[in-house]
């Protein structure tokens, strides 16, 4: 199939290249033409503007956004139901609001386009293993995007969660449920730092991905920083949160769910501004090497 991306960032442009390695046609934009020009290089047709991606596009058409949350997702909506056909497809695949999803989806409805809300994980090492899609949506609109989503995915496996608003809810709870893993596995590396015990903790962090319960890809990339920096004195403890945590624990008190470890792994991010502990280090080091995530560099 064809599809056009808006946003070739550290996400669209490697969904995009994933897509051209299936045979499927990519037309991408990009604010930056640099990464329009990244596109071209492996295959695909850089539009200078949201204009002339629409017209490179058969209708009807599939048009995929992976910009950031917010306003930008607003705002470029508005510009694309002006360049749209009725039918054509608009699906948010960044870190949305789904309360956002729900009224963009219910609002392009009303004009005769159809929206899906897609939850994308996999960061940076997407493009090698695929990610995980959780998309939500009306059945025809996501059948439509089968070829693109099997591509995408690791294996085909991906997973059509519900209605419009679905798919973004699913991904709160997800990386809710990220802050609290990471948490738990920085707070315990903190503990084996304190001991008096001089452990090497890449060669313990791989010993636990082998048996162990407590293995998993995030004790993987654990692994690979502290091979990196075995004492986190490179990178400062400053852990920033994408707002999903903030999200999903607004959504718990709204519902009267007790998420204590969801919470306080937010508000210990919070913390992290203030100080520079080693669990902090370890926290920033995980979101570098799943998120290609911003650190900010210990202090000379």
């Amino acid at each position: 199939m064809e599809i056009g991306m808006v946003g070739l960032g550290r996400m669209g442009l490697n969904m995009s290249r994933r897509l051209l390695r299936a045979g499927h046609r990519v037309a991408g934009y990009n604010r930056a033409p640099n990464a329009t020009a990244e596109l071209e290089k492996d295959g695909g047709h850089g539009a200078a503007s949201l204009g002339a991606l629409v017209k490179a596009l058969a209708a009807p058409r599939a048009v995929w956004l992976m910009i950031p949350s917010g306003k930008p997702v607003d705002d470029t909506i508005e510009a694309l139901r002006e360049l749209l056909d009725p039918g054509d497809l608009i699906v948010d695949g960044g870190n949305s609001n789904y309360r956002d999803s729900l009224r963009r989806g219910a609002g392009l409805r009303e004009a005769g386009f159809a929206f899906a809300d897609a939850g994308v994980s996999g960061g940076i090492w997407g493009l090698e293993n695929g990610y995980c899609i959780m998309i939500g949506g009306a059945k025809p609109d996501v059948a439509r995007l089968t070829p693109a989503l099997d591509a995408l995915s690791p294996q085909g496996y991906w997973r059509h969660v519900g209605a419009v608003g679905a798919g973004h809810f699913s991904k709160m709870v997800h990386n809710g449920i990220e802050y609290g893993m990471m948490q738990a596995y920085a707070e315990g590396f903190e503990l084996l730092q304190a001991s008096e015990f001089d452990y090497d903790l890449a060669q313990l962090s791989n010993l636990w991905n082998h048996g162990s319960v407590v293995r998993s890809w995030l004790l993987e990339l654990a692994e690979r920083a502290f091979a990196d920096d075995p004492r986190m004195e490179k990178v400062r403890g400053y852990v920033e949160d994408s707002g999903e945590g903030r999200w999903t624990i607004h959504e718990s008190v709204e519902r009267g769910v007790a998420t204590p470890v969801l919470a306080m792994a937010l508000y210990s991010r919070f913390s992290s501004r203030d100080a520079n502990a080693f669990r902090d280090r370890v926290l920033a080091s995980l979101r570098n090497q799943f998120g290609g995530h911003a650190v900010k560099a210990a202090k000379p």
